[in-house]
């Protein structure tokens, strides 16, 4: 849900429901990075309430826009990191095949 003001599109506040910090900082660290945003923080209302609001402040883009491409680019983030992670995995398990098939007698 967003709660901004329609005359200036540039600076809204979001609040997504059923999230907690993992999302909210990751978030807040991926907007931060973009040259459109002025300011981006969070807050959580209360600790036992799966609540986050994120507040988006840009240079003159619709601050949605701006949330959608940041989404984006940590979804993109993720994926980069869990395929290296595979991948390492995937040579860990390879290489120790390898070192068990060299201490075979």
């Amino acid at each position: 849900m967003e709660h901004g003001s329609y005359q200036n599109p540039s600076a809204s506040t979001f609040s997504i429901t059923e999230e907690d910090h993992t999302l909210a900082n990751s978030l807040r660290l991926v907007l931060n990075k973009d040259p459109r945003v002025s300011f981006c923080g969070y807050s959580i209302p209360h600790p036992s309430e799966p609540l986050v609001n994120i507040r988006v402040q840009t240079t003159g883009d619709p601050a949605g826009e701006v949330l959608k491409d940041g989404c984006q680019n940590l979804i993109s983030i993720c994926e980069h990191v869990r395929k290296n992670f595979d991948d390492a995995v995937e040579k860990f398990k390879s290489s120790e095949v390898s070192d068990a098939m060299d201490d075979s007698p």
